[in-house]
């Protein structure tokens, strides 16, 4: 009989609980159909999920289909508890990922998509909901577009021959058979879904029982055997405990078989750990099985492993890697004064085993816990496991990021230990590592200078410990670590000095190297009405979110892209608030980039490296029988072996551009405090201009460059071309070069228009936009050239196209006034403030926006603000005396001297 381990993903509220319940009654494992919204769900075992109605602890059932045998895994869909969704997937055989018809593939399902992906999982996906829309072609078009293109249909009552053209087109073997039998044979068909090269789509509706049937008749025929190798293997997928406080140890049998009073070796750096096996559980909903022996295959769990964690390899397996999703908010925990700290710290690290990316910290130095985790919904299930199983009460404190810090250059990092009779000295080689890589540990280091059982011990002290950068005193990540050289004394070290001096030698190259505060980040998807985009727009802005070119789709706006989390985490409940229940928003971690406030972070930590003597910097070295300390800056003058040949530039405090170390995230330009060692970003030849550019007279040139930096023509030319919209260029082909004369400069008036802001704020341009923005900006720039014809006023409208990726930035002339196009990450405000307050010292500027924050920004540099109805009027006003002063030439003959805008009014 086939036998499977089979999980249901899903975004939160898909149906993929109500799915699971179907699929239980039609396999005849219960009797009475439960529902989430009657809180009688058979998986929803926990009192908490029953109340809110989410899945939040993953968990198994056992059902039969005629010759299958399925465990059945439902998994949570909430993004706050994603990382048990992601230790789930390490063990499943195939995957059913749930979409709703109603609201398509969102945030979370891509995320999901992304994660099968990467764990290599063959996929069959459920369209539920079908019941609330009918319009099968349409989600198939999603799945398309926004999933792969190999989605097929696989449901009853498509035709035959279209189906099978659909699949033996996804595969030159497959279309060879084809071609020769007239068909795709049954087992070439399983292959294909195995490799992920073909993804079969079923619909139906799962609360009504439809299509649940012919879902798992799909599977029964179309997935392949599991074939497993006869040595012992099982990989562990979480920790749990048992209403008697008894440990569980789930477990995925690779390999081999299990039984009763079976031995288990745990294998640990420094020792093996021998356990044995008391019971064997077989789960299914909350009651359990009792086994004496299991097959490979098998979803289990087992008690009388105490020393087992999620994640690791028995027998032949290998151990799991790190989870792709990390923790990024943190919370002080405020306990019982009644009850000792160090007991509560125990009762959580509980919590901690069974979750490892719940981080359960002590903090020495104010004597507090800290609790990081992936989201604020995880605050009440923490409350409510501590109440249930401790019989106590916990609260929070106010929750802060989680930061990070790497660095941005190759250094080599020194630590040296010798007080007296005791000796060490490590070199090791710090490099920058790409972006979401963590740390990476390495031996390079010959046997001649240090024998190999140092070098390994070296390497577990590098691994032992959660290294604390020195900007913030954040854990350190992104960087690749080498043994690289070092140096025992053959009566005086002992184990205990590797230690210290590796690490000092890690803190001794963060304070040679320049250091980089990262912050997490989380990517977004927002839909507003299209008549609120400008709200959106502007709030997405204000909150340095870097967006994809936004949608429309059944007159809602789509927007998507990326923003710190610090600035993103209430917006939720404003999209709701300010589109009154029309919004939808949702985000997912999406990984750590450059933290766009650092200094001010760095300064409200207020962490001092030199004063954390828990982390020293410095080195111990040895004179006349006496130990004396050398500060970090001094310790190569002192130490005893050759240093590694690195640049010189590698031992100075450089200047940093991000995109060398994060490829495709946008630069930021900002000075910091020497005295927190922070790089001076700097943007030259890293952002780019427009090839008509050389025509710029020195003022405005210089403020474009300090904004921009360096003009860069090829690289502008290669990203306008491959990225502008077919409007856009032939705009760029019929510009003129860029000449702005010295008389001009001399002008007194400058006019700064903030140009969506205005269009999404004029009623005639906004409509256009609806349809058109490209047609709303041209339409703008024309209206702005014939109010610059009559005023005589240097006017510079300015467009965010900070949402690009990518985009370099462009300044151009279109008829008789200038157009800028900002770069990715830089918004129209930034732009504007900078010219603002270069121009404003010598010339009078009026800045048109309806920014409230903006305008009080530029008013504040002594600059007049026109609101975007303010230059309507004006434009309006003058508009009415042209035609006055056309009308009286015609009555008295004179020349009138606007003949050329009266064509457009």
């Amino acid at each position: 009989m086939k036998k499977l381990v089979v999980g249901i993903l899903a975004h939160v509220d898909a149906g993929k609980t109500t799915l699971s319940e179907g699929l239980l009654y039609l396999t005849g494992q219960i009797r009475t159909l439960g529902r989430v919204d009657h809180q009688n769900a058979y998986l929803d075992t926990f009192a908490l999920e029953r109340d809110r109605g989410i899945t939040i602890f993953s968990k198994q059932a056992e059902l039969t289909w005629r010759d299958m045998e399925l465990t059945l895994v439902d998994t949570p869909g909430h993004v706050d508890f994603s990382s048990e969704m992601e230790r789930t997937l390490q063990i499943l055989d195939y995957a059913i990922l749930v979409i709703s018809a109603s609201a398509g593939v969102q945030g979370h399902t891509r995320t999901l998509w992304k994660l099968l992906k990467t764990y290599n999982i063959p996929v069959f996906l459920f369209v539920n909901k079908m019941d609330l829309a009918q319009d099968k072609q349409h989600v198939m078009d999603e799945i398309h577009s926004l999933l792969s293109e190999h989605g097929i249909d696989f449901s009853v009552g498509v035709e035959k021959k279209a189906w099978m053209e659909a699949i033996a087109e996804t595969d030159e073997a497959a279309l060879d058979k084809y071609l020769e039998q007239g068909e795709v044979p049954e087992e070439t068909i399983k292959n294909l879904i195995a490799d992920r090269t073909i993804y079969p789509c079923f619909f139906g509706s799962a609360l009504k029982l439809e299509g649940i049937e012919e879902l798992l008749d799909g599977m029964l025929r179309y997935t392949a055997d599991i074939t497993y190798d006869d040595r012992f293997a099982a990989k562990i997928y979480k920790i749990t405990r048992d209403e008697q406080g008894m440990r569980l140890t789930h477990l995925k049998i690779t390999g081999g078989s299990l039984q009763v009073k079976d031995m288990i070796r745990h294998e640990f750096p420094d020792q093996s750990i021998d356990e044995k096996v008391d019971q064997i559980r077989i789960y299914s909903g909350s009651r359990f099985e009792a086994k004496q022996k299991v097959a490979a295959g098998t979803l289990c769990a087992v008690t009388g492993l105490m020393s087992s964690y999620p994640g690791e390899g028995l027998g032949e397996e290998e151990d799991s890697e790190v989870p792709l999703l990390a923790p990024v908010l943190s919370y002080q925990v405020l306990h019982p004064q009644t009850i000792d700290v160090v007991k509560v710290l125990a009762m959580l690290r509980q919590l901690e085993e069974e979750d490892p990316q719940l981080h359960i910290i002590w903090r020495e130095d104010s004597k507090e816990i800290q609790i990081q985790l992936m989201g604020e919904v995880q605050l009440e299930v923490i409350q409510s496991l501590v109440k249930d199983r401790f019989h106590f009460d916990v609260s929070f404190g106010p929750g802060s990021i989680v930061y990070k810090e790497t660095i941005a250059s190759t250094v080599e990092g020194v630590g040296h230990f010798e007080p007296l009779r005791h000796y060490a000295e490590v070199h090791l080689l710090l490099e920058p590592g790409e972006s979401g890589s963590g740390l990476v540990f390495e031996l390079k280091c010959s046997t001649d200078d240090l024998d190999k059982n140092w070098q390994r011990l070296v390497l577990t002290h590098l691994e032992e410990k959660i290294h604390k950068g020195v900007l913030t005193g954040s854990p350190i990540t992104d960087i690749k670590i080498t043994l690289i050289s070092g140096r025992a004394h053959i009566k005086h070290t002992e184990g205990g000095d590797f230690r210290e001096a590796t690490y000092r030698a890690v803190r001794h190259g963060l304070k040679m190297a320049e250091s980089i505060l990262l912050e997490p980040y989380y990517s977004f998807w927002l839909e507003v009405p299209q008549s609120m985009v400008g709200k959106a727009l502007a709030d997405l802005q204000q909150r340095q979110a870097v967006m994809e070119p936004w949608e429309t789709v059944g007159g809602m706006a789509v927007l998507r892209g990326t923003a710190p989390v610090a600035l993103m985490r209430e917006y939720g409940r404003e999209v709701v608030t300010y589109t009154r229940g029309q919004g939808r928003y949702q985000c997912e971690a999406g990984g750590y980039q450059p933290c766009h406030n650092a200094e001010e972070v760095i300064a409200e930590i207020g962490y001092d490296s030199e004063r954390d003597m828990q982390n020293p910097t410095g080195s111990v070295f040895c004179s006349h029988g006496t130990g004396f300390t050398v500060p970090w800056e001094q310790v190569r003058n002192y130490m005893h072996l050759e240093g590694a040949k690195l640049p010189e530039s590698s031992y100075q405090r450089m200047a940093y551009s991000e995109t060398a170390a994060f490829p495709g995230q946008e630069e930021r330009t900002g000075e910091l405090a020497e005295k927190n060692r922070m790089p001076v970003r700097k943007s030259a030849d890293k952002s780019l201009e427009s090839s008509n550019y050389q025509g710029m007279t020195k003022e405005l040139e210089a403020i474009f460059e300090r904004t921009y930096g360096k003009i860069d023509t090829d690289r502008r030319n290669k990203y306008e071309t491959k990225q502008f919209s077919m409007e856009r260029q032939k705009t760029v082909q019929e510009k003129k070069p860029v000449v702005i004369s010295k008389q001009e400069l001399e002008k007194k008036d400058y006019l700064l228009v903030d140009g969506y802001n205005i269009i999404f704020s004029w009623d005639e341009l906004n409509d256009i936009a609806k349809s058109n923005l490209d047609a709303a900006r041209m339409r703008l720039m024309d209206i702005l050239c014939n109010y610059q014809g009559v005023k005589q006023c240097i006017l510079i409208l300015v467009f965010d196209a900070y949402k690009v990726k990518g985009n370099p930035g462009d300044m151009s002339d279109y008829h008789n006034i200038h157009v800028v196009y900002t770069k990715e990450a830089e918004t129209a405000d930034m732009y504007i403030e900078k010219v603002t307050h270069e121009i404003g010292k010598k010339h009078r500027v009026t800045v048109a926006t309806s920014d409230a924050l903006e305008q009080m920004i530029i008013m504040g540099q002594g600059a007049v603000r026109y609101s975007a109805l303010d230059l309507k009027q004006e434009i309006d006003r003058m508009n009415a005396e042209i035609r006055e002063q056309y009308l009286e030439c015609q009555r008295t003959g004179r020349d009138f001297p606007f003949k050329e805008l009266m064509k457009d009014m």
